[in-house]
């Protein structure tokens, strides 16, 4: 499967849309992470638990998306964004959308 963030892929013609394609998921804190993010906070720098929790869903919302061209029939998904939001405290919203498309 080919992911572009672009609306083409170059070298490549779109034969077929197949639609909109996304993948999601929603991921709460971890009060063991909140222990160690709290005491990174007093010292500064990158708050490497939650960096690691977002890659993580990332991955997770692009293999879901993934998983819902291949059931079109796609082969490749362009314009691919992704959004953030916050559902409560503590928890985040990953979602993942681009269009299903076959190339040649």
């Amino acid at each position: 499967m080919l992911l572009a963030t672009t609306e083409t892929i170059t070298g490549r013609k779109i034969v077929r849309q197949l639609g909109l394609v996304r993948g999601n998921t929603i991921r709460a804190r971890h009060v063991g992470r909140d222990i160690m993010a709290g005491l990174r906070n007093f010292v500064g720098g990158e708050v490497k638990e939650y960096t690691k929790l977002m890659a993580e869903s990332r991955e997770q919302a692009l293999d879901r998306m993934a998983e819902e061209a291949k059931t079109l029939g796609a082969n490749a998904i362009v314009g691919i964004r992704f959004s953030t939001s916050e559902i409560m405290s503590g928890a985040a919203e990953i979602l993942v959308y681009g269009t299903a498309v076959i190339i040649e």
